[in-house]
């Protein structure tokens, strides 16, 4: 015998062990047996967020840096830059996606360009600060060092501009696992899809356990990136000693 839940058939249990923690006469917040059962279908939808949102987040950096440095270079076209990159965040997820449709069509490349397009805010910002903030004296040792403009900024100003880059970029890639939901919009939504269908057919577990999942991602790659952090830049540790 089976039941119909959430438009799917799932196993019923022995009338000796009691209803199902989700059937049609039970619908609960907290369900390992829906975990157990749909796994398969879980697991699909949390790598499928992962990529989304670590895809995002690597082609936002790659727009972001020559953004940064154009706007440094050139500070006349700083505030367009800026101005440009917030303005983007500005713009609704239900009309961005919808927009790049006709150009990307329904595929994760449209969730990525937009939730990069989004993660532009933050990190040309950050990119940009860290840069400034360099000190002066150290760019003028390195040019008495003999080194080029391309050698001094690999060598010298980003590593000492990664504090700062790295705290925009932890702030980055968390609201790109929230906003990565948001793809559901177009099939690509990563535990997205699952909320999104756990709300339309009142479905508490996994409503709750895509959430809960969203949560815990977020903070694993933010722990990622602080753990990155320190090994790129060791000399930080006796700073804050």
């Amino acid at each position: 015998m089976t039941l119909l839940v959430a438009g799917a058939a799932v196993p019923s249990v022995e009338a000796a062990s009691g209803p199902s923690c989700y059937s049609r006469l039970v619908n609960e917040w907290f369900c390992l047996d829906y975990v157990q059962d749909r796994q398969s279908q879980i697991l699909d939808a949390l790598l499928q967020h992962v990529a989304i949102t670590l895809a995002a987040v690597v082609l936002g950096v790659a727009v972001a840096l020559p953004l940064a440095l154009l706007a440094r270079r050139f500070p006349r076209l700083e505030a367009g830059v800026l101005g440009v990159s917030t303005g983007l965040y500005t713009v609704p997820s239900l009309a961005l996606f919808p927009l790049l449709v006709p150009f990307t069509g329904l595929s994760p490349v449209t969730v990525v360009i937009g939730l990069a397009l989004y993660a532009l805010t933050v990190l040309v910002r950050a990119m940009l600060e860290g840069l400034r903030a360099v000190p002066e004296d150290v760019l003028e040792s390195g040019r008495g060092l003999g080194y080029g403009p391309t050698r001094l900024l690999l060598k010298v100003e980003l590593p000492l501009a990664l504090p700062v880059v790295m705290a925009g970029l932890r702030v980055a890639t968390v609201s790109t696992v929230a906003l990565t939901t948001v793809g559901s919009l177009v099939a690509y939504g990563g535990l997205g899809n699952l909320i999104s269908e756990g709300v339309s057919t009142d479905f508490r577990a996994q409503l709750l356990t895509a959430a809960v999942l969203c949560v815990a991602l977020a903070v694993v790659l933010d722990v990622a990136i602080v753990v990155l952090q320190r090994l790129l830049t060791p000399w930080t540790r006796g700073v804050r000693a």
